[in-house]
């Protein structure tokens, strides 16, 4: 158990591989009372299963972050279940890697659906209730594609990550008094993120990734954001490889 993670109510969404779900085995192993969402169940009750196996508690919801009607039931079932809510943690997202030069709309439109509106979405489900009990930790992953620009072929990608960072500090200043809110800002990590890339760019993403660092890094990351006394609220954390130039 860890003091400032032990009871707190955590919804991770795309929890059922990589970051999601290894964060959700660390915040369980801490004391955390987890709820994993993301489109495929079946992972996401594995996921569950090695967190009982542990004595943690955690439980799964089948969930399309782009479906906002979707998103707010979730949260409204969690709240069911669970009590309460105390972390959101905005981890779905796709990287389909590709020059703007080829005009690939429908790649564009789901990283804005799914990395910019699924964020959003988000957001909207819990910031009315974390506003009502005075208190709430949003934790948004974005990128360091969201701090410089990755391009050629990127260019798309890091839009929707600079815009979630962006929208990160300005929540923040809207209602950092109540609510925390925490921009995650990885490099090169272990997860199926670099699966969704495909055509001629797939082996240079694929290659750019046999540096990454494991899942389990970022995890540990948000961890530290979350066990934060309440008076303490860490706005941004850039976790890269030592071998990561970009």
């Amino acid at each position: 158990m860890t003091k400032g993670i032990e009871d707190k109510v955590v919804l991770i969404t795309g929890g059922s591989t990589g970051i999601g779900a290894e964060t959700a085995r660390l915040l369980a192993e801490r004391g955390a009372k987890v709820a994993i969402a993301a489109r495929r169940k079946d992972r996401l009750d594995e996921v569950v299963a090695d967190i009982t196996a542990i004595g943690g508690t955690a439980r799964s919801y089948a969930l399309d972050v782009t479906d906002k009607s979707a998103v707010q039931s979730v949260v409204a079932a969690i709240i069911a279940d669970f009590g309460r809510l105390d972390v959101l943690i905005n981890n779905t997202g796709l990287m389909p890697i590709r020059p703007m030069a080829e005009v690939n709309t429908n790649e564009w439109d789901q990283m804005i659906d799914v990395n910019l509106k699924g964020t959003l979405y988000g957001i909207a489900a819990v910031l009315p209730g974390f506003l009502e009990q005075g208190s709430g930790h949003i934790i948004n992953l974005s990128s360091v594609a969201g701090i410089k620009v990755f391009a050629p072929g990127g260019t798309v990608y890091s839009g929707t990550k600079f815009a979630v960072s962006a929208i990160s500090e300005g929540l923040r200043h809207e209602v950092g008094e109540k609510v925390r809110v925490t921009s995650i800002e990885p490099g090169a990590v272990e997860s199926d993120l670099k699966f969704t890339t495909s055509g001629a760019a797939a082996e240079t993403v694929l290659d750019f990734y046999k540096q990454a660092i494991p899942a389990a890094s970022v995890a540990r990351a948000i961890a530290f954001a979350v066990e934060q006394p309440d008076d303490v609220d860490v706005n941004a954390i850039v976790i890269r490889p030592t071998a990561q130039q970009f």
